[in-house]
């Protein structure tokens, strides 16, 4: 590779003492060495911030901030943001985890076909980190109107140019606020460019904001319509279609 740009890895955070600490060692393992990691706490009540600092003085690439109050995921994804100094943004949940080659195998990717977005398959793991045997296949590259319908791109799995897709800002929501991040850069005529080779593990836990499917489901209509503001009819037809996706992909 001929440039060595800078990746910004955006981890926000709550109360993950049980995870956080693999999901800073697979971004401390990765084969490409040129990033910094960019951790938010949103005033985590347990050992979190403990386990962070741990890794801090271990690795002088790893930069971290707690906020003072909860405010939501959406403001830590922002502050990560404001901090970043790379070219290049990608995304982590403190509860999933990278495999060792992600960084360099979705650089050079987007390097080779010059684009500004991409996304890949994932693996499923459990609490414990144990592998569910199941892969989430990328559906293909996705432009704005296709990812309306299926909401399928896993946010520890995308990386952006900030230099091609411009400023990201993570619109405020309890639970999709990485679909309408995805929507806000799509509807600005980009792709997501899509790698069939699962690059991270998605860690499924029955207590997570996400694994609430009525909450989440409420969160991504009001994503279809204060978000995107789509007319009722076919907010309604990419909801339909969503669902459909969301049952196919789980089973």
């Amino acid at each position: 590779m001929e440039s060595q740009p800078l990746v910004s890895v955006i981890m926000p955070c709550y109360n993950m003492e049980k995870y956080i600490s693999e999901a800073i060692v697979s971004v401390r393992q990765q084969t490409y060495p040129h990033w910094e990691l960019l951790i938010v706490d949103d005033a985590s009540t347990d050992a979190t911030e403990a386990v962070i600092k741990s890794h801090c003085q271990q690795d002088d690439k790893i930069r971290f901030t707690k906020k003072d109050i909860h405010s939501g995921i959406a403001d830590s994804r922002n502050l990560c943001i404001k901090m970043a100094q790379g070219q290049y943004l990608a995304f982590l949940d403190a509860d999933d985890v990278w495999q060792p080659k992600k960084l360099e195998t979705q650089l050079a990717f987007m390097t080779k076909k010059k684009i500004g977005f991409s996304y890949s398959s994932y693996d499923c793991i459990d609490e414990s980190g144990q592998p569910l045997n199941k892969i989430v296949k990328a559906a293909g590259d996705m432009d704005y109107e296709a990812y309306l319908h299926n909401t399928i791109i896993g946010c520890s799995t995308v990386m952006v140019d900030k230099d091609i897709v411009g400023n990201v800002v993570v619109p405020k929501f309890r639970t999709s606020e990485d679909t309408a991040t995805w929507l806000d850069i799509l509807k600005k005529g980009f792709v997501a460019y899509a790698i069939e080779q699962p690059l991270t593990r998605y860690r499924i836990r029955s207590k997570s904001a996400s694994s609430n499917k009525l909450k989440a489901s409420a969160d991504l209509w009001k994503v279809y319509r204060q978000n995107e503001h789509l007319p009722f009819f076919k907010a309604f037809g990419c909801f339909v279609s969503y669902v459909y996706h969301a049952i196919k992909k789980r089973f």
